[in-house]
């Protein structure tokens, strides 16, 4: 298939001036990368872990523990189906949380080190 489009200006064949490998790998090596690294770390993992672990407990108990998740709590609500939609907030609750955190920590300094970047620095 082709076009009869002209390539867009400055694009003569040439690929875009950007930074090199070289760039990337000097960056990934710095102590401002391993700093946005351990704040995504540390959120992330904890919160993998816990949540995890949260998960596997609603599975053991609704394997094992099937008369303790019939409890009726009051009407035709029992411990299973509030610890169910329990899981649904946790994961609304969780991604709330990362948006919060990646606006106010990770991305000043991911929009820091690309602005180094782009700057040639």
């Amino acid at each position: 298939m082709t076009t009869e489009a002209a390539p867009p200006p400055g694009s003569a064949g040439t690929p875009p001036a950007g930074p090199s490998a070289e760039e990337f790998v000097r960056v990934q090596q710095s102590a401002e990368f391993a700093d946005l690294r351990r704040a995504h770390r540390s959120f992330a993992f904890p919160l993998t872990a816990a949540f995890i672990a949260w998960y596997l407990l609603y599975v053991l108990l609704s394997n094992y523990a099937g008369e303790f998740m019939g409890t009726k709590l009051f009407g035709n609500i029992n411990v299973a189906l509030v610890l169910g939609l329990g899981q649904f907030a946790t994961t609304f609750l969780i991604a709330w949380l990362y948006s919060r955190h990646a606006a106010a920590k990770l991305d000043p300094k991911a929009s820091a080190i690309k602005a180094r970047m782009e700057a040639g620095e």
